[in-house]
């Protein structure tokens, strides 16, 4: 059994100013997605491309710029309302209070799809092209997220046997050894959804299909690392004994499948017969 190392959250402190190590993992997020997505412009099909406009490293960085919104105010938008519409509902300013912690990654997205969109139809480029493109720059900047969290002390796991080697203590959780979640986390939706979702995107695929398997990956392995991670204590368990998490990676892997099976249809009735 190990016992939480008692990292301190601020990294750095310049008088008054102090900068904590989890803002610097969302900067690094960020690096790592703007690193990754110039990467993919040599991936076909974008290397390619000359409709409307062939891609260039300026896209990446608005891309960048648009995503970043759309993490900031869909993770805080999805947490007020997933997981606490009712004190919001009493506290309405506080939605803006983000340095008080509380996003919510179903949220980012859903924001980051809606910022993916709006961009796409201003500059006139296919949707689900776009996010084939960003899909698999993301998963390692989810990893760099869950560093934040264990280094925060927060999101801890459940209860585990004592006999577990890296079952944890964390200063805020209570006496008995836990999972950390977080690398596991870490590992299963950041490094392992990177290899596997980077691997096949490498491949030529149809328009739809990497988003669609980013949404199943994400999905299916969240909900399983949710089994280790240590239910909200104002929500606890749900129907069927499954956390808030899990319930709503539900619809995120049914849209995934659907979205992944009418990129192959559609390509299916594309195709010459006889």
């Amino acid at each position: 059994m190990l016992t939480y190392p008692q990292i301190d959250p601020v990294a750095i402190r310049l008088g008054p100013l102090a900068v904590h190590w989890y803002g610097l993992t969302y900067l690094v997020a960020f690096a790592l997605f703007f690193f990754l997505a110039t990467r993919r412009l040599r991936h076909r099909p974008f290397a390619s491309i000359q409709q409307p406009a062939p891609w260039t490293r300026q896209d990446i960085e608005d891309l960048l710029f648009w995503g970043v919104l759309g993490v900031i105010a869909g993770g805080r938008l999805g947490y007020v309302l997933f997981y606490k519409p009712v004190y919001y509902l009493s506290h309405p300013l506080e939605v803006f209070a983000i340095w008080q912690g509380g996003m919510s990654f179903h949220g980012g997205m859903l924001g980051v799809i809606v910022a993916m969109a709006l961009w796409a139809h201003k500059r006139g480029r296919p949707w689900l092209q776009v996010t084939d493109l960003v899909a698999p720059c993301v998963p390692l900047g989810l990893a760099s997220g869950r560093v934040g969290n264990f280094i925060n002390g927060e999101l801890w796991g459940r209860v585990a046997d004592a006999s577990l080697p890296w079952a944890m203590v964390f200063p805020h959780g209570g006496p008995l050894p836990r999972h950390p979640s977080q690398v596991y986390q870490f590992l299963l939706e950041g490094v392992l959804l990177f290899v596997l979702l980077w691997l096949y995107a490498r491949q030529p695929r149809q328009t739809g299909q990497v988003s669609g398997a980013f949404l199943v990956g994400y999905g299916v392995l969240r909900f399983v690392a949710e089994y280790f991670r240590e239910p909200d204590a104002f929500l606890g368990l749900q129907a069927l004994g499954l956390s808030r998490g899990q319930w709503l990676c539900v619809p995120m892997v049914l849209a995934g499948v659907a979205m992944w099976g009418w990129a192959s249809r559609r390509n299916a009735a594309a195709s010459p017969t006889g």
